[in-house]
């Protein structure tokens, strides 16, 4: 698998190919159980799991148990599971954390697919080959288990099902996540991925999934998700008030550094087209389709925006006086919903820069505009209030496409190219996985 890449972009998703991935020793899925004081449970799960992948995977498979500072037997229980069955490994580490735990263990797998269940195994293993196929054939990214889908059949308490839809609407309205199901025990991901995701996840709990599923979608990655049949444990250890706590902080956290801008999401942009057909074709501007959707979504609600505001500037003046200040505040905007949506620009630089020009465009509309609305004065003398709207609506379609090649060949054209710009370059990769002090005994 490629993975010597800038990180300008993400390498295009090839299909995984058994045999040449055995050949180099390593395997295909390597999938982690993370552990915390499960001595009675984790001997019936791992060898339920591994005769399920022996007899039903065809690629080669490894389980990893990732024990983070449990106080029982659970790590000796651990290593007599490794020192039994060729394909099973564990890791020790000294801090506890689920999150901590993925990030460790997958930030040093070789294994090109990386996956994680919980130990109760709630979710049915039938699962687990339809999750992780999207990976292995280059269509996802990431993949995740999903107990909220139509066809799921789900077999739990009033209380937890509440909850759990409670949560994934608190997501769906403050972080327009489109994700079903941010908390199933039950995903996977590219490796090549997770070494660039990774190290932007902050949490090292149970929020780290929701993190790094919130971070991969804002970046346009492709999550599959699979409906799942899911049971229960009535044993888990899971405290539910200090974790729906912990995930509402989180929330806050991950809200505010995308809202600023602070995350360097461009590292995980793929290719336009992973087909190298895609990639040789030459005079189709980059991004061009998806930035017209995006400007179309912007120019939509800012027109409406502006509707309103003329609407409500004309109760006290007239009607030049409410178009020009109608059309000043929904320019400015404007322009700053189209700098973050639809050309991707993150963070304050450039910003002052990129408005004074937004203003130039906007005096270009407010021309046009204007004009419009005294050309219907001189022709019609006292027009209604209607027929007023009907030809702003007109004049601003007109303006509209005028914006658009405006904002792409001149405001943000750094953008439209394909190449970041320095507002958007890549920060430092994050907080680093401290490997002496986290991966502990690896046996």
């Amino acid at each position: 698998m490629r993975t010597d890449t800038p990180w300008s972009t993400l390498p295009a998703r090839d299909h995984l190919l058994a045999g040449a991935v055995d050949a180099a020793g390593a395997p295909v899925l390597d999938v982690v159980v993370p552990v915390y004081n499960e001595e009675k449970d984790l001997e019936p799960c791992v060898l339920r799991l591994h005769d399920h992948l022996a007899r039903t995977f065809p690629y080669a498979f490894r389980i990893t148990v990732a024990d983070n500072a449990s106080t029982d037997r659970t790590p000796q229980v651990a290593a007599r599971l490794a020192a039994a069955l060729p394909r099973v490994r564990s890791y020790r580490l000294e801090e506890k954390g689920r999150g901590r735990a993925l990030r460790t263990v997958w930030s040093h797998s070789d294994a090109p697919v990386l996956a994680y269940m919980d130990v109760d195994l709630s979710t049915d293993l039938n699962a687990l080959l339809p999750l992780v196929a999207p990976l292995i054939s280059g269509h996802s990214d990431l993949a995740i288990g999903s107990r909220l889908a139509r066809s799921s059949r789900v077999v739990r308490g009033s209380k937890r099902e509440f909850i759990s839809r409670a949560y994934n609407l608190i997501l769906r309205s403050s972080l327009a996540a489109r994700f079903s199901d941010a908390q199933c025990g039950f995903k996977a991901i590219r490796r090549e991925v997770a070494q660039r995701l990774l190290p932007m996840v902050e949490d090292t709990g149970w929020f780290f999934d929701t993190e790094m599923l919130v971070l991969a979608e804002r970046a346009g990655l492709r999550i599959h998700e699979v409906p799942v049949d899911w049971v229960d444990d009535p044993d888990s250890t899971v405290h539910i008030v200090r974790t729906a706590t912990e995930d509402l902080k989180g929330v806050w956290r991950v809200g505010r550094a995308l809202a600023v801008g602070a995350l360097p999401l461009d590292r995980l942009v793929r290719p336009f087209g992973d087909d190298p057909r895609d990639r040789a074709l030459s005079g189709v501007p980059r991004g061009l389709a998806r930035q017209l959707v995006g400007f179309c979504v912007v120019g939509a609600l800012s027109t409406l925006f502006y509707l309103v505001l003329y609407s409500l500037f004309r109760l006290g003046v007239g009607p030049q006086m409410a178009n020009g200040g109608a059309l000043l505040v929904s320019a400015v905007a404007n322009t700053a919903a189209n700098r973050r949506l639809t050309f991707g620009v993150r963070g304050r630089g450039g910003a002052v820069r990129h408005q004074a020009q937004g203003l130039v465009v906007f005096a270009i509309g407010l021309a046009l505009t204007s004009g419009s609305l005294a050309a219907l004065g001189a022709a019609s003398g006292s027009p209604s209030h209607g027929t007023e709207l009907a030809v702003l609506i007109a004049a601003n379609l007109a303006a509209t496409v005028l914006r658009f090649l405006l904002f792409r060949a001149w405001v943000f054209p750094e953008r439209a190219s394909g190449v970041p710009s320095a507002s958007a370059a890549p920060a430092s990769a994050g907080r680093a996985v401290d490997t002496h002090h986290e991966l502990g005994n690896v046996r």
